[in-house]
This record gives structure tokens, sequence and C-alpha cells, in this order.
């Protein structure tokens, strides 16, 4: 199996620091309330990994029951990195990835409160070309008058 390049999770601090859910959960931490919300935020954020390798994108799932997702670079359609000034601030994104693949088939898969999002977005993205060329794929796009290759 291929070695991971690169393995992270949704960061709980990033979440606390870089959205306004998180700086209100802070604010309810005053009344110990928010300390709940950040319990369960982290363990959410602990039941899935994320290995990017070579070839795949492979999802982690589970504390008690586990589950293993992949995702083939080579049917990635596009990697879409989303985030507000706030996100900004504290250095973490959304990821969304659609692809052909049957884990995103019904919905993009969405990475929410990545680190280093924007450099693991560009990463995931030469990745998704290499294996490409590797084998030997191309997109097409079919439309209304005909189709266009890219």
């Amino acid at each position: 199996m291929d070695q991971p390049l690169d393995t992270f999770r949704s960061s709980t601090w990033g979440w606390l620091r870089g959205t306004l859910a998180g700086w209100a959960t802070l604010a309810l931490c005053l009344v110990g309330i928010g300390l709940v919300i950040v319990l369960i935020k982290w363990i959410e954020n602990l039941a899935t990994t994320y290995e990017i390798s070579e070839d795949r994108l492979i999802l982690r799932k589970g504390i008690f029951v586990k589950s293993i997702d992949e995702v083939e670079l080579y049917r990635v359609k596009d990697v879409r990195l989303d985030f507000t000034l706030i996100n900004q601030w504290a250095n973490i994104g959304t990821i969304t990835i659609s692809s052909s693949d049957e884990t995103t088939r019904d919905a993009p898969l969405v990475i929410r409160d990545v680190d280093n999002a924007n450099t693991r977005r560009e990463k995931l993205r030469r990745l998704v070309e290499a294996a490409r060329v590797k084998r030997r794929v191309r997109e097409l796009d079919v439309g209304g008058e005909g189709f266009s290759e890219k």
C-alpha cells in the first residue's frame, strides 16, 4: 500500500480561533457550557483522519466502529478552497473535493477546519495531475452543442 505523504484531521483549535462558532463557544466557556461543545467537537474531529498518498485520498472514520474509504486521485474533478477572513487569520480553510469516485457521487467531500489548507490544496492538486498523467486519463466535458476536451 502507498505510504501517506500527508496525514491530517480537522483542527479543533483552528475551529475555536478561526470561526464565529468557535469564538461563541469560547465565550460560553465562561459559564461552563462551552467546554461540553469543545469536547464534542474534539471527539468529532478525532473520529476522522485524512491521508493523502500518490494515488489516493484515504478517509479513516470512526472511534469504536471504523471504516476506510478511498478516493482515487485520477478521478478528482475539482479541488476547491473556501475561507473567511477569520479563517485566514487562523490559517485554516475548508477543502471541497468533487470527483467521479463512488465516495463523492452524491455530494462533494467537504473537509472543514484544515490547518494550512492552501498548502494542502495545492499539494493535492499537483498529485491529482500526476495521477492523471500516470494513468493517461483525460477529462471530457460533454455539453449542449458537442464536447470539449480538457
